[in-house]
């Protein structure tokens, strides 16, 4: 399921746009965002460049924790940390964000990136973070 006001948002998002990224789940707390591995975004390994798995990986937090917040609000990031566990190779690379609390002013979020190639997947990176309302 995608909430509407999630799937708005995400088309006014260049950064996704460039990355070919698509919405594939964003409701209750959650949210899956895939994108093809481009040429255009690799380093010199090959694999794709860890601004991609920090890109999605925070987009998917983010949109998670903003299905749990009223409308007319949006969200941005305060604070992400992110642990690069492996490189990025692969077909495609997918996100899946989720609420870990939301308090006043603060949802504190995390993310898991992983490459996936056939039907294997193998987790790349973890994140985990603070989002804050704005409006």
């Amino acid at each position: 399921m995608i909430d509407p006001r999630i799937a708005d948002s995400f088309a006014r998002q260049t950064m996704m746009a460039s990355l070919h990224a698509r919405l594939i789940e964003a409701a209750g707390g959650r949210c899956v965002i895939r994108a093809p591995l481009l040429e255009g975004f690799r380093q010199q390994h090959g694999a794709a460049h860890a601004a991609v798995a920090f890109a999605l990986g925070d987009s998917a937090a983010g949109y998670a924790a903003l299905t749990q917040l009223p409308e007319g609000q949006e969200v941005m990031t305060a604070e992400m940390k992110i642990n690069l566990l492996a490189p990025a190779t692969g077909e495609s690379l997918e996100a899946f964000g989720e609420v870990l609390r939301t308090g006043r002013r603060l949802t504190v979020v995390r993310a898991e990136v992983v490459a996936l190639q056939g039907d294997a997947r193998k987790t790349i990176a973890l994140l985990q973070g603070t989002m804050i309302g704005v409006t």
